[in-house]
């Protein structure tokens, strides 16, 4: 239901170490939000099977990732795993203006970058596994990657994972379903914040007054 009072957008930040879960959450509140878009990011990284340029990522060269740092069009950008990715400012900034959401699936560095700058805007979401060892499985069972990759990803999960108390709420995905609707019980609540309402002294005003 929208309510009668303009709202301001927010950022709903999803983060986690890779497996954790992060990624199939963030589509699944997708499907199921009409009022929830993603934050295309932009990369260096070569497409992996099935990813679409300009849905998944705009995927660009390592050139045109400089240009964009220095013009300052990027709201945020990392390197990980040998790669550089980033969140380009006009699509977000116009977005809360107009009372949009955006979802962001973006590791602690660039979640520590976006509070930087938009701090009141954000609402952070660390995912954790149950464990290590079905950490793992995970990886395992996505079938994307070699086994150095999947041992570089383990070894710098316990980094990731150590970052979990910068985040505003925390979720353990032990379950897949249970986590997204988790997701969506704190997208709501933070809907309502009444800091984000920005018509609502106006609106309480004609309350009043009937």
């Amino acid at each position: 239901m929208i309510l009668p009072v303009r709202r301001r957008g927010l950022l709903f930040i999803l983060s986690s170490p890779s497996g954790a879960g992060k990624t199939t959450i963030t589509r699944s509140l997708l499907e199921r939000d009409p009022q929830l878009s993603i934050s295309v990011s932009v990369t260096t990284r070569q497409p992996r099977p099935g990813e679409v340029d300009g849905k998944d990522y705009h995927f660009i060269t390592k050139e045109q990732f400089d240009g964009m740092v220095e013009n300052h069009q990027l709201l945020e950008h990392a390197k990980v795993f040998n790669n550089y990715y980033g969140t380009p400012l006009a699509q977000v900034e116009e977005a809360l203006a107009n009372s949009q959401d955006i979802i962001f699936d973006i590791d602690w560095q660039g979640t520590q970058q976006l509070k930087q700058k938009l701090v009141n805007d954000l609402v952070t979401v660390f995912i954790l596994p149950p464990s290590q060892n079905e950490l793992e499985r995970r990886l395992r069972a996505r079938q994307q990657d070699e086994e150095d990759v999947i041992r570089e990803r383990m070894k710098k999960a316990s980094d990731e994972i150590s970052h979990y108390s910068e985040y505003d709420y925390i979720i353990v995905n032990n379950d897949l379903e249970r986590s997204i609707l988790q997701a969506r019980a704190i997208l709501e609540a933070e809907r309502c914040k009444r800091r984000r309402l920005t018509d609502l002294p106006d609106f309480v005003r004609t309350l009043m007054q009937d």
